[in-house]
């Protein structure tokens, strides 16, 4: 199904995904039906927030919201969508669908036909319906608050801004206007000026805007993205990740203090990737592939790139490789990709995209991933890493920062955790919406 469509609970889903729902009016989106809330919800997606953040601060007592829903709901983890990147797996949540089903593979990629790169900044890659904008269309009034602006038009991607549904972003929250966003002074609704945009404190700013959103009566549903700022920076046995997780679990408390049904995953963890000596433990795809084969044999991007890159360098786990004019067999450079210290799969860009859901538009000839704690890079020159100034280099994009928590404030039904198989980051609105015994 490529449209959503509102149908009565009592008919299974069209596309028959899952067993027939009852209760209540229902809209079907991209072959899942979502029930309609009757009560708020606030999904989260808490960027870069690998399960490790969480298990330190439960350890230490530090976080009694995560600890409460816990033990009344539903903690556990779940495997985000490859590769383990921001937009890719945004738009995995609010679609309910892996990237091969709504388009997106990357923040950044080579467009094979123009030969240009691209960087994915609004909605023109996204190819499937969402489920907010189906939820505003059903009448529940629906808020998208993101960190980054970048996120901000894809996210909001068919939703009709009005009183229905409206986009905001902390980056850019003195730009909101009425019209364009369906909100026309954010820093007033918070009570603050927008933070800086590395700072701990833009994330914070779009959870206590999703509190006055909620609190003003202005959202039924909540999708509110946060940053990796921090977790880019520090690890989560640090002062400040801890403090940051402490100030996290607070507003997510006071969510749930306000009758909103709270749901949280993350878009991907986070792995260090420096050497004992702090130096960044970084492969130069690019400058070794030109090294063996010559100058224009292959071309390497880094799809992690895009207009945060001072905290990791746009290096990660997981590049793609595209086959130059004077390029060998695929053969062997993927012989060569894959005897390289460092590199757990060198694939055919096919089979990649067979094995981990992804779109073939956006991949190269051939996809590498990572081996954990080592980071993928281009051509040394087309890296900055002095902008890391002196901080470890923590990132992600490959397997090994494929596990995220699973959240929820309210206990999910065995019935429904038995169907659906591995959890996926994007059954968070199934489980939000369909899965708890107190129904939203």
């Amino acid at each position: 199904m490529t449209l959503s469509q509102m149908v009565p609970m009592s008919e299974p889903c069209p596309d028959g995904d899952g067993p027939p729902l009852s209760n209540g009016p229902s809209v079907c989106v991209n072959g899942r039906c979502y029930r309609l809330p009757a009560r708020p919800v606030a999904i989260i997606c808490l960027d870069g927030c690998d399960p490790a953040y969480l298990r330190e601060g439960l350890a230490a007592d530090e976080l009694p919201a995560i600890a409460r829903f816990a033990a009344t709901g539903f903690l556990g983890e779940a495997d985000s969508a490859m590769p383990s990147f921001t937009n890719p797996n945004n738009l995995s949540l609010v679609t309910g669908l892996p990237p091969a089903g709504h388009g997106v593979s990357g923040n950044f990629y080579l467009d094979r036909t123009s030969g240009e790169t691209v960087m994915v900044t609004g909605d023109a890659e996204l190819r499937a319906p969402t489920v907010l904008a189906a939820m505003a269309d059903a009448g529940i009034p629906t808020a998208v608050v993101t960190a980054k602006d970048k996120l901000r038009a894809a996210l909001a991607k068919g939703l009709p801004i009005g009183p229905l549904g409206l986009a905001v972003s902390a980056e850019r929250a003195s730009e909101a206007r009425q019209a364009s966003h369906g909100l026309g002074d954010l820093p007033a609704l918070v009570g603050r000026e927008a933070p800086d945009p590395y700072s701990a404190d833009l994330s914070l700013f779009v959870l206590d805007a999703g509190l006055a959103l909620l609190r003003g009566g202005r959202a039924r549903l909540l999708y509110l993205s946060l940053s990796d700022y921090v977790q880019h920076r520090h690890a989560p046995e640090s002062t400040e990740a801890r403090a940051f997780m402490r100030a996290v679990d607070a507003r997510l408390g006071a969510l749930a203090a306000e009758g909103c049904l709270v749901a949280a995953t993350a878009d991907h963890g986070m792995s260090d990737m420096a050497l004992p000596d702090g130096r960044p433990n970084v492969l130069f795809l690019g400058d070794l592939l030109e090294e063996r084969f010559g100058t224009g044999a292959a071309r390497v991007i880094c799809p992690i790139t895009d207009p945060f890159v001072r905290h990791h360098g746009a290096l990660g786990g997981f590049v793609r490789v595209h086959l130059g004019p004077s390029a060998p067999a695929r053969a062997e450079l993927l012989t060569f990709l894959a005897a390289l210290p460092g590199i757990a799969l060198a694939l055919p860009g096919e089979e990649a995209c067979a094995r981990f859901e992804m779109p073939s538009e956006m991949e190269g000839n051939i996809t590498v991933i990572a081996a954990p704690g080592v980071a993928l890079g281009a051509r040394a020159v087309e890296h900055d890493l002095s902008r890391l100034a002196g901080e470890r280099l923590r990132s992600h994009g490959g397997l090994a920062e494929r596990r995220v928590p699973f959240l929820l404030s309210a206990l999910l039904d065995p019935v429904w955790l038995a169907t659906r198989g591995p959890l996926r980051n994007y059954d968070i609105l199934d489980a939000a919406l369909n899965g708890t015994k107190a129904r939203p």
